[in-house]
Protein backbone atom coordinates (compact mmCIF):
# COMPACT_ATOMS: atom_id res chain seq x y z
CA UNK A 1 0.00 0.00 0.00
CA UNK A 2 1.35 3.50 -0.91
CA UNK A 3 1.92 5.13 2.56
CA UNK A 4 -0.39 8.75 2.48
CA UNK A 5 2.39 11.67 2.15
CA UNK A 6 2.09 14.68 4.85
CA UNK A 7 3.99 17.75 5.66
CA UNK A 8 3.88 19.66 8.84
CA UNK A 9 3.75 23.20 9.31
CA UNK A 10 4.25 24.65 12.25
CA UNK A 11 6.50 27.39 13.35
CA UNK A 12 7.53 25.58 16.86
CA UNK A 13 10.10 22.64 16.16
CA UNK A 14 9.32 20.89 19.39
CA UNK A 15 5.45 20.56 18.28
CA UNK A 16 6.53 19.67 14.79
CA UNK A 17 8.98 16.43 16.63
CA UNK A 18 6.00 15.63 18.70
CA UNK A 19 3.58 14.85 15.97
CA UNK A 20 6.32 13.30 13.79
CA UNK A 21 7.06 10.83 16.41
CA UNK A 22 3.47 10.45 16.59
CA UNK A 23 2.58 9.52 12.99
CA UNK A 24 5.55 7.50 12.88
CA UNK A 25 4.04 5.21 14.87
CA UNK A 26 0.61 4.83 12.85
CA UNK A 27 0.93 2.42 9.65
CA UNK A 28 0.38 4.23 6.20
CA UNK A 29 1.19 7.81 6.77
CA UNK A 30 5.11 9.28 6.00
CA UNK A 31 6.29 12.96 7.19
CA UNK A 32 7.82 14.25 3.50
CA UNK A 33 8.40 17.87 4.84
CA UNK A 34 8.29 20.29 7.33
CA UNK A 35 7.78 24.18 6.91
CA UNK A 36 8.00 27.20 9.84
CA UNK A 37 6.06 28.94 8.66
CA UNK A 38 3.14 29.49 5.46
CA UNK A 39 5.88 31.26 3.04
CA UNK A 40 8.39 28.16 3.57
CA UNK A 41 5.34 26.02 3.47
CA UNK A 42 4.00 27.71 -0.59
CA UNK A 43 7.84 27.86 -1.36
CA UNK A 44 8.33 23.83 -0.77
CA UNK A 45 5.02 23.18 -2.79
CA UNK A 46 6.07 24.39 -5.49
CA UNK A 47 9.70 22.49 -5.56
CA UNK A 48 7.10 19.29 -4.55
CA UNK A 49 4.84 20.36 -7.44
CA UNK A 50 7.79 20.23 -9.57
CA UNK A 51 8.96 16.48 -9.07
CA UNK A 52 5.34 15.37 -8.96
CA UNK A 53 5.84 14.87 -5.12
CA UNK A 54 2.90 16.84 -3.41
CA UNK A 55 1.66 15.94 -0.34
CA UNK A 56 -1.73 14.37 0.20
CA UNK A 57 -2.39 16.06 2.82
CA UNK A 58 -0.85 19.31 5.22
CA UNK A 59 -1.31 19.50 8.94
CA UNK A 60 -1.26 23.23 9.31
CA UNK A 61 -1.00 25.25 12.68
CA UNK A 62 -3.15 27.67 12.33
CA UNK A 63 -1.23 30.81 14.82
CA UNK A 64 1.95 31.21 12.22
CA UNK A 65 4.51 34.21 11.72
CA UNK A 66 3.74 36.48 8.49
CA UNK A 67 0.58 34.71 6.71
CA UNK A 68 -1.66 33.13 8.94
CA UNK A 69 -2.39 29.16 8.74
CA UNK A 70 -5.47 29.94 7.38
CA UNK A 71 -4.20 32.62 4.48
CA UNK A 72 -1.79 29.77 3.61
CA UNK A 73 -4.83 27.57 3.31
CA UNK A 74 -6.31 29.96 1.08
CA UNK A 75 -3.39 30.17 -0.97
CA UNK A 76 -3.12 26.29 -1.10
CA UNK A 77 -7.03 25.09 -2.11
CA UNK A 78 -6.73 27.81 -5.09
CA UNK A 79 -3.30 26.62 -6.58
CA UNK A 80 -2.66 22.88 -5.29
CA UNK A 81 -6.29 21.27 -6.00
CA UNK A 82 -4.74 18.24 -4.77
CA UNK A 83 -3.45 18.92 -1.65
CA UNK A 84 -5.61 18.94 1.82
CA UNK A 85 -5.16 20.57 4.79
CA UNK A 86 -6.46 19.62 8.43
CA UNK A 87 -5.85 22.46 10.49
CA UNK A 88 -4.31 21.97 13.80
CA UNK A 89 -5.08 25.04 16.56
CA UNK A 90 -5.48 25.42 20.38
CA UNK A 91 -8.44 27.80 19.58
CA UNK A 92 -11.73 26.48 19.85
CA UNK A 93 -12.81 29.98 18.66
CA UNK A 94 -15.90 30.51 16.05
CA UNK A 95 -14.24 33.01 14.06
CA UNK A 96 -10.87 30.82 13.75
CA UNK A 97 -13.26 27.51 12.61
CA UNK A 98 -15.77 29.82 10.39
CA UNK A 99 -12.56 31.29 8.58
CA UNK A 100 -10.38 28.08 8.11
CA UNK A 101 -13.66 26.61 6.46
CA UNK A 102 -14.01 29.20 4.08
CA UNK A 103 -10.57 29.45 3.33
CA UNK A 104 -10.78 25.82 1.98
CA UNK A 105 -9.30 23.64 4.85
CA UNK A 106 -10.92 19.95 4.87
CA UNK A 107 -10.53 19.30 8.54
CA UNK A 108 -9.99 21.26 11.84
CA UNK A 109 -9.26 19.34 15.08
CA UNK A 110 -7.47 21.29 18.01
CA UNK A 111 -4.18 20.40 19.21
CA UNK A 112 -5.15 18.65 22.83
CA UNK A 113 -7.00 16.13 20.09
CA UNK A 114 -5.95 12.25 21.48
CA UNK A 115 -3.47 10.58 18.62
CA UNK A 116 -6.20 8.22 17.66
CA UNK A 117 -8.75 11.16 16.68
CA UNK A 118 -5.58 13.10 14.73
CA UNK A 119 -4.66 9.50 12.91
CA UNK A 120 -8.34 9.16 12.78
CA UNK A 121 -9.02 13.29 10.73
CA UNK A 122 -5.90 12.29 8.70
CA UNK A 123 -6.98 8.99 7.28
CA UNK A 124 -10.61 10.25 6.59
CA UNK A 125 -9.64 13.84 4.61
CA UNK A 126 -7.14 11.45 3.19
CA UNK A 127 -10.01 9.32 1.85
CA UNK A 128 -11.55 12.20 0.41
CA UNK A 129 -13.71 13.43 3.20
CA UNK A 130 -13.91 16.37 5.75
CA UNK A 131 -13.39 15.75 9.31
CA UNK A 132 -14.38 18.09 12.21
CA UNK A 133 -13.82 17.28 16.05
CA UNK A 134 -16.80 16.93 18.02
CA UNK A 135 -16.59 20.58 19.42
CA UNK A 136 -15.72 21.85 16.33
CA UNK A 137 -18.37 20.62 14.38
CA UNK A 138 -20.94 21.99 16.78
CA UNK A 139 -19.77 25.20 15.94
CA UNK A 140 -19.31 25.30 12.62
CA UNK A 141 -23.54 24.08 12.89
CA UNK A 142 -24.46 26.75 14.65
CA UNK A 143 -22.43 29.41 12.64
CA UNK A 144 -23.96 27.93 9.49
CA UNK A 145 -27.61 28.22 11.51
CA UNK A 146 -26.97 32.00 12.13
CA UNK A 147 -26.16 32.44 8.25
CA UNK A 148 -29.52 30.71 7.40
CA UNK A 149 -31.49 33.10 10.36
CA UNK A 150 -30.01 36.01 8.15
CA UNK A 151 -30.53 35.02 4.79
CA UNK A 152 -34.06 34.12 6.11
CA UNK A 153 -34.21 37.76 7.85
CA UNK A 154 -32.70 39.60 4.20
CA UNK A 155 -35.00 37.45 1.97
CA UNK A 156 -37.87 38.66 4.22
CA UNK A 157 -37.34 42.34 4.04
CA UNK A 158 -36.77 42.07 0.48
CA UNK A 159 -39.91 40.27 0.06
CA UNK A 160 -41.79 43.36 1.45
CA UNK A 161 -39.82 45.68 0.04
CA UNK A 162 -41.82 44.50 -3.32
CA UNK A 163 -44.99 45.16 -1.88
CA UNK A 164 -46.68 48.92 -2.17
CA UNK A 165 -48.61 49.69 1.13
CA UNK A 166 -51.56 49.47 -0.97
CA UNK A 167 -50.96 46.05 -1.79
CA UNK A 168 -49.67 45.27 1.67
CA UNK A 169 -53.33 46.55 2.87
CA UNK A 170 -54.91 44.11 0.44
CA UNK A 171 -52.66 41.35 1.49
CA UNK A 172 -53.81 42.07 5.01
CA UNK A 173 -57.16 41.56 3.79
CA UNK A 174 -56.79 38.54 1.87
CA UNK A 175 -55.40 37.19 4.62
CA UNK A 176 -57.96 38.04 7.27
CA UNK A 177 -60.05 35.94 4.80
CA UNK A 178 -62.04 38.90 2.55
CA UNK A 179 -62.93 38.25 -0.94
CA UNK A 180 -61.45 41.03 -3.75
CA UNK A 181 -65.24 42.27 -4.00
CA UNK A 182 -65.24 42.66 -0.24
CA UNK A 183 -61.86 44.02 -0.59
CA UNK A 184 -63.06 46.56 -3.47
CA UNK A 185 -65.92 47.60 -1.00
CA UNK A 186 -63.96 48.15 1.81
CA UNK A 187 -61.27 50.28 -0.12
CA UNK A 188 -63.70 51.96 -2.24
CA UNK A 189 -61.66 50.44 -5.45
CA UNK A 190 -62.89 47.93 -8.41
CA UNK A 191 -63.14 44.54 -8.26
CA UNK A 192 -60.68 44.59 -11.40
CA UNK A 193 -58.10 46.86 -9.59
CA UNK A 194 -58.01 44.57 -6.17
CA UNK A 195 -57.08 41.69 -8.61
CA UNK A 196 -54.31 43.31 -10.53
CA UNK A 197 -52.97 44.22 -7.46
CA UNK A 198 -53.43 40.82 -6.32
CA UNK A 199 -52.33 39.15 -9.60
CA UNK A 200 -49.20 41.58 -9.50
CA UNK A 201 -48.14 40.84 -6.03
CA UNK A 202 -48.16 36.94 -7.04
CA UNK A 203 -45.85 37.33 -9.89
CA UNK A 204 -43.38 39.58 -7.99
CA UNK A 205 -43.53 37.43 -5.30
CA UNK A 206 -43.07 34.40 -7.63
CA UNK A 207 -46.36 32.40 -5.94
CA UNK A 208 -48.53 30.38 -8.37
CA UNK A 209 -52.42 31.25 -6.66
CA UNK A 210 -53.80 33.80 -3.94
CA UNK A 211 -53.28 30.59 -0.91
CA UNK A 212 -49.86 30.45 -1.73
CA UNK A 213 -49.81 34.65 -1.10
CA UNK A 214 -51.85 33.71 2.11
CA UNK A 215 -49.41 31.23 3.39
CA UNK A 216 -46.03 33.35 2.38
CA UNK A 217 -47.68 36.37 3.89
CA UNK A 218 -48.31 34.64 7.51
CA UNK A 219 -45.09 32.44 7.21
CA UNK A 220 -42.77 35.22 6.32
CA UNK A 221 -44.27 38.34 8.22
CA UNK A 222 -44.43 40.06 4.84
CA UNK A 223 -47.76 42.18 6.66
Amino acid sequence: MTPTKLMLVDDHSIVRDGIRLLLEQAEGLEIIDEANDGEETLDKLKIHQANTTLPVLILMDISLPGMSGIQTTQVISRLYKSVRVLMLSMHNNEDYILRSVEAGAYGYILKDSSSDEMIKAIRTIASGEKYYSSPVASIILSGYMQQLKKGSRHGRTERQSKLSNKEKEILQFLVDGMSSREIAEKLQLSVRTVDNHRANMMRRLQVRNAAELVRMAVEDKLI
